[in-house]
């Protein structure tokens, strides 16, 4: 072949894979989101009113052991941010205390998940006699981020109930109180109530508790520590509570007369995790063990975040992911993370392999609506900080903030353009807004990629990666829904 060929051949080999680059080019381009800049939030205003119903028109259920599968109904609530019980701080330093509460959540989810996997079997309930200050189910100040305003008692006194996905146990403070910190409302007092009713030490209920005890009466008593010190401590009872129009009887919770700790202004927890004596599994049969939520961006939008009980609360037109279950730990909601996309391209070294959770129940990935930032297992975690630097080289860069170590100096802009960020998980592509992972984090038009990396083999995908989306929980259908815009 002569030089002329040679240099023909070439050419039009250049040309050719020239052609097959700009094509590729063209047909995946770099992906952007326009984010609107817009300032810290201030604490949301409490406008709640409770029910000025009459008593006696409020809809009654029946008990768990009474009703028929076939009558399932919906409830539906508002919630707001912990930040409206703290009404008279800065927006900075509202954003600083949800920073310490969301380092101590993290932190104690992974003592839990630990201690859990170091056993050899998974704790049989009722096993163990007395109390255990190392049992830790859920978090005092790092318990949830969300409250609602429910009725409890016959007839119903409106209380503050956080609610966590973190969490089983239910329990509120009563009097008398040996110790009890400060609430909004006045105390529920059991003895006011006509249908509270103590539970028997040797019932099924009782047995269900990881750390449970007999008064002198033979009736159950319930411990509940928390990964910071704090404890609720009371009589294990079953009570109504009152949804709006609905009331749901026989619901087994904790009366505490002994609360101590750096709980919240909340009267109590409302647990919405996957075990025996959580909400969602005690209302199984009346509710079909389906619930949503959708919290809303308290810097983008006035609405109030929800959240939803029932048939109704699972959408059709969600995309869906398996559940997964731990062996030795039934409280979270696990599911399988596939990869993550930076730009509309995959990012090669978050491998499935990163969040696998093995046999004896290390690793994987929960969903978690307590936790704020979402925390991945440390190589996935650059990996993605890497990709995202890159594909926003242009931004201006800002010193890190706290736990963020990505950030960016917007001050006297009103919007940027920056890398689209998408979730993979079995079976759903879960594309974020760039206001779920791109924060401000002062006063001064500072931002930071709202994500961090953590030693521990535990993936966390925390609320502010879910602010917008009507998240489903389908315990009936062992699987998790997506929605976006689902606040509307």
């Amino acid at each position: 072949m002569g030089e002329k060929s040679k240099t023909t051949l070439l050419f039009s080999s250049f040309v050719i894979l020239l052609f097959f680059s700009l094509s590729a080019a063209v047909s995946s381009p770099f992906q952007l989101h326009s984010l609107l800049l817009r300032p810290l939030p201030s604490a949301p205003v409490l406008s709640w009113q409770d029910s000025d119903l009459p008593f006696n028109s409020l809809v009654e259920t029946s008990d768990l052991d009474t009703v028929n599968s076939n009558t399932s109904l919906g409830l539906q609530l508002e919630l707001h941010h912990l930040d409206a019980l703290s009404s008279e701080e800065t927006p900075e330093r509202l954003f600083d205390l949800r920073l310490q509460r969301d380092a101590l959540r993290a932190e104690t989810i992974n003592s839990l998940v630990s201690k859990a996997v170091a056993r050899k079997h998974p704790r049989a309930p009722g096993r163990r006699p007395g109390f255990s200050s190392s049992v830790i189910s859920g978090l005092a100040q790092g318990s949830g981020e969300y409250f609602t305003r429910l009725g409890v008692g016959t007839p119903p006194r409106y209380l503050y109930m956080v609610l966590d996905t973190g969490s089983d146990v239910i329990w509120v403070q009563c009097s008398p109180c040996k110790k009890c910190y400060s609430q909004s409302d006045p105390i529920f007092d059991p003895t006011k109530s006509r249908s509270f009713s103590g539970i028997p030490c040797g019932s099924q209920l009782c047995r269900s508790l990881d750390s449970s005890g007999c008064n002198h009466r033979r009736m159950c008593l319930y411990q509940v520590s928390y990964g910071d010190g704090s404890v609720t401590y009371g009589d294990f009872s079953t009570e109504t509570l009152t949804f709006r129009m609905n009331r749901i009887g026989r619901v087994a919770l904790g009366c505490g007369h002994n609360n101590q700790g750096l709980f919240v202004g909340a009267a109590g927890l409302l647990g919405l995790g996957r075990g025996r004596l959580s909400f969602p599994t005690q209302t199984g049969r009346r509710l079909n063990r389906k619930f949503s939520y959708c919290l809303a961006d308290r810097s983008a939008s006035s609405k109030p975040s929800s959240l939803l009980f029932g048939d109704t609360a699972i959408p059709r037109t969600a995309v869906f992911t398996p559940l997964l279950t731990n062996p030795k730990l039934d409280t979270f909601y696990y599911v399988q993370l596939l990869g993550i996309s930076v730009g509309g391209t995959r990012v090669p070294k978050i491998r499935p392999s990163l969040f696998k959770m093995d046999r004896d129940g290390n690793g994987g990935v929960i969903i978690d609506s307590g936790t704020s930032v979402t925390r991945l297992t440390r190589p996935a975690y650059i990996a993605l900080r890497n990709a995202f630097r890159l594909g926003s080289s242009n931004l201006k860069r800002a010193p890190a903030f706290s736990l963020f170590d990505t950030c960016y100096d917007f001050s006297g802009k009103t919007s940027v353009k920056v890398p689209t960020v998408v979730l993979h998980f079995r079976g759903a592509d879960v594309s974020l807004p760039a206001t779920n992972y791109l924060i401000p984090v002062d006063s001064s038009g500072t931002f930071c990629f709202a994500f961090a990396g953590t030693m521990s083999g535990l993936s966390i995908i925390g609320n502010i990666q879910q602010q917008g989306f009507l998240v489903a929980y389908d315990l009936a259908g062992s699987r998790i829904g997506f929605k976006p815009n689902g606040c509307a």
